[in-house]
C-alpha cells in the first residue's frame, strides 16, 4: 500500500476533490485492471479515453482518479485529482510508485530511427561479458539479468518500464540499456526516469503516420535530450545534421562520435567483407563480426558508452571484437549450394538504402542481389514508394510481397509501393502477395553465390493480418527453403 499524496511528487496538480491522504493498492490507466483500491489515472488515447470509464472503475472499488477533466457526477467516497496531462502524470506516478527505481541504475536511453536495437542489445552483451548485472528495455525483448520478458512496444508504457526497473533493482542490476522509441517521448512514457546518459543514432524517414512533419519528429527526438540532468552525458552521431541539434539546449555533458568527421570517438573502415569489419577506433585497429557503415556507426557509439562509463579502453576494444549480430539485423546464412541469405529489419527507406549499399559494396556482382521486400499497414504511407524506388534501383531482382498489413488489404500497399519504380525497372520485379511464397520464389530464383535479402520484419516470429497474429520467422522460412533446393 502506498500514500497517494507520496505517489503524487512532482505531478502538476491543477484541483483536487477529496483528501490525497489516502492508501492505494496500486496505479493502473487500464479500466479493466482496476480493482479495489486502486488509482485509476484517466489517459485521452488514440483509440479510447479513459475518462469515459471512471464510473466504471469506481464501481470496481477504485478510490481515487487522476483526470483532465472532471466528471459531471462527483462521488464524494473518491478523491478526484486534475491535471493538465494525465501521461505525465502517470509517468511521475509510475516511478514513485515503484521508489524511483531509475535511480538506483545506471541507465542509458538509445533514441534515433535507426540502430537502437543494435546499440541497446549489444551494450547489454558488453557489459554482462564485463561480468555486471545487466537489463535490457528493447524492441526485440526485455532482459533482466537471464531472465527474458517479451517485448510488446519500443518503449513500454510507464507503469511496466518503472515495474521492470524495479525488478532489476531488485535483482542487483547495475546497469540498463533501454531503447527510446519518439512515439515514448511524445506520449511520456520516459518523464520521472533518471538518466546515466542518452545516445543518438540518427534521423532519417520514419513514424510521419505518427509525427506530423519531419521537424516535429526531430524536435520529440530533441526533447529527450533537453531533459537529461548535467550528471549525464550525450553521446551523439555528429555525422547526422541533426547530431548537433540534439546537443542545443542539453545540460548533459556533450560527446560526438562520428566516421567522416572530427569527433571525440572516431572510426575508420579498413576492409568490410560478408563475414565482418575491420576498423579502427580512436586509432585502435578492431576486426568485428558485423557487417556495413551502419553498423560502424553502431560499434562506435557502443566504444563510446562504455568508455564513458569507465570501461577500459583494450578491454572495449577486446569485447567488441566478440560482439555478435543482433536478431533479425544483417543476420544471414549460407546454403550448401552457396546462396547467402540476409535477414534484416530494414522497414524504412533509409534503413532499407543502408542494407543493399553495404551488400552492393562487398560483392562481387558476378551474382544477382534479389530482394523481398513489403510495407506495413496502418503506418506512415508516404514511404511505400520510395521504399519501393530504393529496392528496385539497388537490387538486380525484387519481389513486393506483404509485411504486416494489419487492417489493410496487402495487394493495396504493393499497388502504393509499385508508385515509386521507376520506367526502366519496370522489369526488374514481380508482386506476390503471400510473403512465405515470395520468399520461396526468391529462395528457387537464386542461384550459387547469389544473395537474398528479405527485409522489413527482421526479429519478428509473427506475420499480422486483419487483427490476427500468425506464428511467422523469415529466418526460419528462408533456412527451411534453402535447405529443401539443397536435396
Amino acid at each position: 500500500m502506498k500514500n497517494l499524496k507520496d505517489i503524487l511528487y512532482r505531478v502538476s496538480v491543477e484541483a483536487v476533490r477529496g483528501s490525497t491522504d489516502v492508501q492505494i493498492n496500486t496505479i493502473a490507466f487500464d479500466s479493466r485492471k482496476v480493482s479495489k483500491g486502486d488509482v485509476f489515472i484517466a489517459i485521452k488515447g488514440g483509440t479510447a479515453d479513459g475518462h469515459k470509464f471512471i464510473a466504471s472503475v469506481i464501481e470496481n472499488g477504485a478510490v481515487a482518479v487522476v483526470c483532465e477533466v472532471l466528471p459531471a457526477e462527483i462521488n464524494t467516497n473518491v478523491t478526484y485529482v486534475l491535471v493538465e496531462d494525465s501521461k505525465e502524470a502517470l509517468a511521475y506516478m509510475a516511478d514513485n510508485y515503484f521508489d524511483n527505481p531509475s535511480q538506483e541504475i545506471n541507465l542509458v536511453g538509445v533514441t534515433g530511427t535507426n540502430g537502437k536495437t543494435t546499440i541497446a542489445s549489444l551494450l547489454y552483451s558488453l557489459f554482462k561479458k564485463l561480468g555486471y548485472k545487466v537489463g535490457l528495455l528493447s524492441t526485440v525483448k526485455v532482459m533482466i539479468n537471464d531472465k527474458e520478458f517479451p517485448a510488446t512496444h519500443t518503449t513500454p508504457d510507464s507503469i511496466s518500464i518503472n515495474t521492470y526497473l524495479k525488478q532489476m533493482v531488485d535483482d542487483g542490476v547495475e546497469y540498463c540499456f533501454m531503447e527510446v522509441s519518439s512515439h515514448g517521448i511524445h506520449q511520456k512514457r520516459t518523464k520521472g526516469l533518471h538518466f546515466t546518459g542518452g545516445v543518438f543514432t540518427n534521423l532519417t524517414h520514419d513514424h510521419l503516420d505518427y509525427h506530423n512533419t519531419f521537424a516535429e519528429y526531430r524536435d520529440v527526438k530533441k526533447s529527450f535530450f533537453d531533459e537529461l540532468p548535467k550528471t549525464a552525458f550525450a553521446l551523439v552521431n555528429i555525422d547526422d545534421k541533426n547530431g548537433s541539434v540534439m546537443l542545443q539546449n542539453t545540460e548533459a555533458k556533450k560527446y560526438t562520435y562520428a566516421l567522416k568527421t572530427v569527433a571525440d570517438y572516431k572510426a575508420k573502415i579498413l576492409e568490410s567483407q560478408l563475414n565482418g569489419l575491420l576498423l579502427t577506433i580512436n586509432t585502435h585497429e578492431v576486426w568485428t563480426k558485423l557487417i556495413g557503415e551502419f553498423n560502424a556507426y553502431n560499434l562506435l557509439a557502443i566504444y563510446g558508452v562504455a568508455d564513458l562509463l569507465g570501461v577500459d579502453a583494450m578491454e572495449n576494444l577486446r569485447l567488441i571484437s566478440e560482439l555478435e549480430s543482433v536478431s533479425g539485423r544483417f543476420q544471414y546464412v549460407i546454403s550448401d549450394s552457396g546462396i547467402t541469405a540476409v535477414v534484416d529489419y530494414a522497414h524504412t527507406p533509409d534503413a532499407l538504402k543502408n542494407v543493399l549499399e553495404t551488400i552492393n559494396s562487398i560483392r562481387t556482382h558476378n551474382e544477382k542481389l534479389i530482394t523481398v521486400v513489403g510495407c506495413g499497414g496502418d503506418r506512415d504511407k508516404t514511404k511505400r514508394p520510395k521504399m519501393a524506388h530504393i529496392a528496385t534501383e539497388l537490387s538486380n531482382q525484387v519481389i513486393f510481397t506483404s509485411d504486416n498489413p494489419r487492417s489493410e488489404d496487402p495487394a493495396v500497399i504493393i499497388e502504393e509501393m509499385e508508385v515509386g519504380v521507376e520506367p526502366q525497372n519496370f522489369k526488374k520485379y514481380i508482386s506476390i502477395v503471400d510473403r512465405k511464397q515470395a520468399i520461396k520464389t526468391a529462395s528457387k530464383m537464386a542461384e550459387k553465390g547469389d544473395i537474398v535479402l528479405i527485409a522489413g520484419k527482421g526479429h519478428e516470429t509473427y506475420q499480422e493480418i486483419k487483427g490476427v497474429k500468425t506464428d511467422f520467422d523469415d529466418y526460419k522460412v528462408v533456412s527451411e527453403f534453402l535447405k529443401e533446393l539443397q536435396k
